[in-house]
């Protein structure tokens, strides 16, 4: 299986009561992932937009940051993440990441189902 980059959908959305929107490419869909999982996307969250705080019940969610700077929420523990670090939440736990700094935060999310 395979993707082109123009088939990709992509969508400009408020992330689970954040500010501003984020812009999502969907790099696949549902059945793409096979069954183990509900999303997986590059996401780009502008400067003074965030992804809102949400929780994760059966599944976890991985932030891969590719480029920029963001403040990430980890169940109520804030940290500063760039370029490489790697954000897994899941199982009851919350999340959410905010961009305050001035160049856009670009990340992978994927989200594996229980």
């Amino acid at each position: 299986m395979f993707t082109l980059s123009e088939n990709c959908k992509r969508a400009d959305v408020c992330v689970q009561n954040g500010k501003g929107l984020c812009h999502i490419k969907h790099l696949t869909d549902k059945e793409g992932l096979y069954g183990h999982g509900r999303m997986f996307a590059h996401v780009t969250v502008d400067p003074g937009c965030s992804i809102g705080y949400h929780a994760h019940d059966h599944e976890t969610e991985f932030y891969y940051i590719l480029s920029g700077e963001g403040i990430f929420n980890d169940d109520g523990t804030e940290v500063t993440v760039r370029a490489g670090d790697i954000c897994a939440t899941g199982y009851g736990q919350h999340h959410g990441l905010e961009n305050n700094g001035t160049e856009p935060v670009e990340l992978i999310a994927l989200i594996v189902m229980e």
